[in-house]
Order: structure tokens, then sequence, then C-alpha cells
């Protein structure tokens, strides 16, 4: 059972985190282990799994990277890990940035950082799971790789 089969909501790369904590607490109240002190060992085993997995994808559904991380994994389109080549021209943009960085290089990379998202933009936020072509998810993955990429330098930025 996937996180999305979990939470009894639709496969979507955008979550209604206002819907999340709900349908987390009715999760918990129904498979927390503490409610399974007197049940036999396996089912006690159970609902320690399936609590964990609620916590994980209450984690995941939480944040927007790790819920594309997931979809695009669930699809069979990222392994755990993977060494992925990102487009000659966006390196060369990210080594111009990285050539530039100062005192305004945040907000730099926060806007090329938009103009990525721009790309990709339609298809994440009229995700259809049913319609959706294995052309698009990969451009989401490119995105997914691309984001990374510019998060390590913001990351850097604020050592």
């Amino acid at each position: 059972m996937n996180y999305f089969e979990l939470f009894d909501i639709p496969v979507s790369l955008h979550v209604d985190k206002a819907t999340l904590p709900k349908k987390y607490f009715e999760l918990q109240k129904k498979y927390h282990p503490d409610f399974y002190t007197q049940s036999d060992e396996a089912e006690q085993q159970d609902m320690l799994e399936k609590s964990s997995a609620i916590n994980k994808a209450l984690k995941t559904f939480q944040n927007k990277d790790s819920t594309i991380k997931y979809v695009l994994q669930l699809k069979g389109l990222l392994e755990e890990e993977e060494k992925y080549s990102l487009p000659p021209d966006f390196l060369m943009d990210v080594m111009e940035l990285n050539e530039n960085l100062g005192a305004n290089s945040t907000e730099a990379i926060v806007a090329f950082e938009n103009d990525i998202y721009a790309e990709v933009k339609p298809i994440i936020e009229t995700y259809n799971d049913n319609t959706i072509s294995t052309a698009e998810l990969l451009k989401i993955k490119e995105y997914y790789f691309k984001k990374k990429y510019l998060q390590r330098i913001l990351d850097r930025l604020d050592d």
C-alpha cells in the first residue's frame, strides 16, 4: 500500500495540506500501536508498521519536493541516490550564478528557481494520474534534480 492509498487521496504532486492533519489523526486513532497492546504479536507488529508508514507519509506530503520524489519513485522513474545528468545549458547558467555569488545571490537563485518551476507549473498543478504522460513525468524529474542542485547552492550560502 502506497502513501496515497493509505491516506485515501488521489496520487498528486500537489497534495492538499489543509486536509492532511485530519486524515493523519484519523489514521493514528485507527492504527496506533497503543490501541493494540492486548492483541497478538503479529497484529501489534502490523500496527507498528502502519503507524510508522502514516508518519512517513505525512512527512512526505508536507514537503513539495518529497512528494514529487515519492511520485516519481512510485512511477519507477527515480531511484534512491540516482545520479542524473542535467542539461549543459542549465549547468552553464548555474556556473555563472556560482561565479557571481554575492549579497544578492539568494534572490538570484530564487528567481532562477522560479523560472525553472514555470516550465513545469501546469503539469504539477493540474496533475492527473490517469492522463499524465511519461514525457511530462520526465520533465518533472528534470525539474526535481535542477531544484535539488539549486538548493545545494542555497545551503552553501547559509553556511
